[in-house]
């Protein structure tokens, strides 16, 4: 063996000549190599002036936020979209040319989505202050040998703090000195189980964040014990101000937002083109260039659909509002939408998947596996209850709740569901003397008054205490001990991910004299075994068997140990037994294009760090893939913020990551996620059906204006008959199609291709053929109108093509299904708003002061009856279209 490997802290030093402070692997360096290095001692810290001028040259202990954006400049970034600039410039030509209804309503729209998208915008920036937030206020501080309280903001590398359970770390440490200290660290590497520190230097340079057993991190919680360490790192250079960083990156779009803007800058473009068709078409034929661009106009108003963003955003307000009473919370209105569209759900296991506490899994005792304690006065059953109450430092609050190392909150919670009553027991037998627990023993030992004689109870790794055992208690009392035969069916249990403690006992007639460990432990009697786990929720698999039947592929990752996250997701139907799980070790070692080629097929991820999980949900992304990140730590932030849609935890998740989430689920439970699928789902859809049902209708619009002069007809309809159709007539019905109920199978079908346009499935072809019978139908009024010699045909084109709307929204209720078979009255709102617009047409018809504000004329009542007639064909037209799609002829099925 080389010198270097055999000195761990000179071969880290040899493996990173060059690094800076915070990147040298500290754990590698014994504590006094590392006091050297910051001119500090173990024992007495820094000198106070040595401090200060550290304070000035390093600055504070605090997560520093980038330059942020002014608020008015935010605001202004608003206005740049290229379909907000061409409803601007529609405005401001409606404005000059003397209509300036057109300009106000454009005006409110472009408003409203400012200040939606400033909203938020100016959210994003609040994730820095809830990482802020977790910083400890104040440190216990060794300067010149003596303790003293400072803030945690005016530590400094070279600093000596002392720590003790409750305590939370104020930056990152090089432990000097423990005794029996563990640290709640599951914000940082997912780990639900308390890490229990140590002082050995360790020799391997790469080591996952929770395997870096010398180091305290900032951020994460003391939970026992009591430890001394020098400040390594401060500010944005601890692993936590890593993470920061990494929240830095720019806010990713919605699916939605994405389809929105290319299809706002496609048919803008179509729509000038358009526009400068009609124009020069008009001039050419001697018209007045006056009534061209009004004609011009009117088209680019009825071509663009004023009211889509506030559909869209009032679809997703409602949409959230619903959610929220189901206990999800949506913190991004377009989030609601992107959840619908997700293919992968990358989802933490602690504290998400599984409830982030220990319980007692299973106990094995003399060939007897069962998965709850019986009462029973039958060894060695009720010698194991004694070792789980009596060898355990857990108590009951002043609450009535457990609370202690979670470990042993789980032992002596399993011993209480039983019905044994820990509070008699331990006064039955009075502990007189302890052996408290030692990592390099493994084990820890209680002595308890046990009549004349001393009970000795001994708890710890199986590995460590099988061997000390002489034989092995069973029902007809004590047998030969068989240690192999033990030790795998210890092995099969941590197999299984259990973290797996052994339990034994021995009588003494007296207390000894001096407690050594290693005459006390030795000879002692094997009890059983105790496999314990952090268990899923119960409602975990019914979600993950839901995403599933939905086409949504669930993947499990998580920092804990491979064997636990196979066992957790084989229990949940994420994985098959057996299934691989890729480590975070085995993910470095992967280049770019290797895991690329993989990642699709993997399930499980364990031992993963922060920069990891966005590398996986990168690649997703690169495969095509819609990605959603569930999580409720400091560690998941990043990727929750990378992920197309991140989802929090609102009771057990931290501030972190609720702010970088686009939606925190209230009850922390993982089923509410489909719950929030179904609703996106419903919520595109009755999106695709507003585009469909406002374009149809455009495109009606469109083709009356466009085709009337090459029919030898005159202009149809004036800019105020198309400014109420579409501000009225398209409004109202539109936005009530946010109302619509799920379709049947919306559950049944697989997520939408993330690149699939909005007018796939037949809608581009609807939208054309539907307006130009819509279309047809208002010229054929119009020409059989002044064929006839009907002064009123201008008033009548405009009701025909108001009622042809009013029965298109009736028609498209459904993608396939029949009005009939949908019910009539099942979207009240629709109904009503049905009602109210038709209500409002015959106003305009037939209220004479209405009439030379919108130029209209009272219609007879035969006149009346063709109207309605002729606006019916639209609705037969499209249920006879959507009997076709049943059947297969028409358009791809979803």
């Amino acid at each position: 063996m080389h010198s270097a490997a055999r000195f761990p802290s000179i071969a880290c030093l040899i493996m990173q000549p060059e690094r800076s402070d915070s990147q040298r692997h500290w754990h590698c360096l014994d504590s006094e190599t590392v006091a050297a290095h910051f001119a500090s001692d173990t024992k007495t810290g820094l000198s106070v002036g040595a401090a200060e001028s550290r304070r000035l040259q390093n600055g504070h202990n605090v997560l520093q936020e980038a330059g942020r954006r002014h608020p008015l400049a935010m605001l202004a970034s608003q206005f740049t979209d290229f379909m907000i600039l061409v409803l601007i410039a529609a405005g401001v030509i409606a404005g000059i040319v003397g209509e300036p209804q057109d300009s106000i309503a454009i005006v409110v729209i472009v408003i409203l989505n400012g200040i939606i998208g400033f909203v938020q915008e100016y959210r994003a920036e609040r994730a820095m202050a809830a990482l802020k937030k977790m910083a400890s206020p104040q440190a216990r501080v060794i300067r010149e040998g003596a303790p003293v309280l400072l803030d945690a903001r005016d530590l400094v590398p070279g600093d000596l703090v002392e720590m003790e359970a409750g305590n939370i770390v104020p930056a990152d440490l090089r432990l000097t000195e423990l005794s029996a200290f563990k640290i709640d660290e599951s914000v940082l590497t997912g780990e639900s189980q308390a890490a229990e520190k140590q002082l050995a230097t360790l020799a391997e340079a790469d080591l996952p964040l929770g395997d870096r057993l010398n180091l305290a991190y900032k951020g994460t919680t003391v939970t026992y014990g009591r430890a001394r360490g020098l400040v390594v790192a401060t500010g944005m250079h601890t692993e936590l101000g890593r993470i920061a960083a990494l929240l830095a990156g720019e806010v990713v779009k919605t699916p939605l937002q994405k389809r929105l803007a290319r299809f706002g800058q496609h048919l803008a473009l179509v729509v000038l083109a358009i526009c400068a068709i009609i124009f020069v078409t008009g001039w050419l034929r001697g018209e007045a260039p006056l009534i061209m661009l009004l004609t011009a106009v009117s088209l680019a108003v009825a071509a663009i659909p004023e009211a889509l963003p506030a559909v869209v955003t009032i679809s997703l307000a409602l949409g959230a509002a619903r959610m929220v009473r189901q206990n999800a919370l949506i913190r991004r209105l377009p989030a609601v939408e992107t959840l619908g569209s997700v293919t992968v759900i990358c989802s933490d296991k602690t504290g998400t998947l599984t409830q982030n506490r220990m319980q007692v899994d299973c106990m094995w005792v003399d060939g007897d596996t069962r998965a709850t304690l019986p009462q029973t006065d039958a060894a060695p059953w009720r010698e194991l209850g004694l070792a789980m109450i009596l060898c355990n430092d857990a108590v009951t609050g002043v609450d009535g709740a457990l609370t202690g190392d979670p470990t042993e909150v789980a032992l002596l919670a399993a011993a209480q569901e039983s019905g044994h009553d820990h509070v008699a027991l331990r006064r039955a037998w009075p502990r007189i003397a302890e052996l408290p627990f030692d990592s390099n023993r493994a084990r820890m030992s209680t002595l308890h008054q046990d009549g004349n004689g001393v009970l000795v109870l001994v708890k710890g790794a199986p590995e460590s205490l099988l061997p000390l055992c002489v034989d092995r208690l069973s029902a007809s009392g004590a047998t030969a001990i068989d240690a192999a035969a033990l030790h795998v069916e210890a092995e099969t249990l941590a197999a299984s991910g259990l973290r797996v403690l052994a339990f034994a006992l021995k009588r003494l007639p007296m207390l000894p004299e001096t407690l050594d460990a290693g005459s006390l432990e030795a000879g002692v009697s094997f009890v059983g075994l105790a496999g314990l786990i952090d268990p899923p929720r119960p409602e975990a698999a019914g979600a993950v068997a839901a995403c599933k039947a939905a086409g949504i592929v669930p993947v499990m990752i998580t920092g804990d140990h491979p064997a636990t996250a196979r066992a957790i997701a084989a229990r949940l139907g994420i994985v098959e037994d057996g299934g691989r799980v890729l480590t975070g070790g085995e993910l470095a070692r992967m280049s770019v294009d290797q895991f690329e080629r993989e990642v699709e097929a993997i399930r499980v991820y364990a031992r993963i760090n922060p920069e990891q999980k966005i590398r996986i949900v990168q690649a997703l992304q690169d495969k095509g893939e819609f990605v959603a990140m569930t999580g409720d730590g400091v560690n998941d932030a990043p990727a929750l913020k990378m992920a197309d849609i991140g989802v929090a935890m609102g009771k057990g998740g931290t501030d972190v990551a609720r702010e970088a989430a686009a939606m925190t689920l209230l009850d922390d439970n993982f089923a509410t996620i489909v719950t929030a699928v179904r609703e996106g789902r419903r919520i595109f859809d009755n999106i695709r059906k507003f585009v469909k049902y406002t374009m149809t209708s455009n495109s009606g619009e469109i083709w009356v204006i466009f085709l009337a002069p090459f029919l030898g007809l005159p202009i149809p309809l004036l800019p105020i008959h198309i400014l109420w159709i579409n501000l009225v007539t398209d409004g109202l019905p539109g936005l009530a199609l946010a109302n619509e109920r799920a379709e049947r199978d919306v559950m049944r079908r697989p997520p939408r291709p993330p690149k699939e346009s909005i007018f796939a499935h037949g809608m581009w072809q609807h939208i054309l053929w539907v307006g130009l019978l819509m279309g047809g139908v208002s010229l054929l009024t119009q020409a059989w109108a002044i064929h006839v010699g009907d002064t009123h045909w201008q008033s009548m084109v405009f009701t025909v093509l108001t009622l042809s709307q009013l029965g298109h929204v009736l028609a498209i209720r459904s993608e396939r299904e029949s009005l009939f078979s949908l019910g009539l009255f099942s979207n009240r709102m629709l109904i009503a708003a049905l009602l109210l617009t038709f209500a409002l047409q015959m106003a305009v018809l037939y209220v004479p002061w209405l009439n030379p504000i919108f130029k209209t004329e009272a219609l007879s009542l035969a006149e009346l009856a063709a109207c309605l007639a002729l606006g019916s064909v639209v609705f037969v037209g499209v249920e006879i279209e959507k009997a076709l799609a049943r059947r297969g002829w028409l358009y791809a099925q979803r």
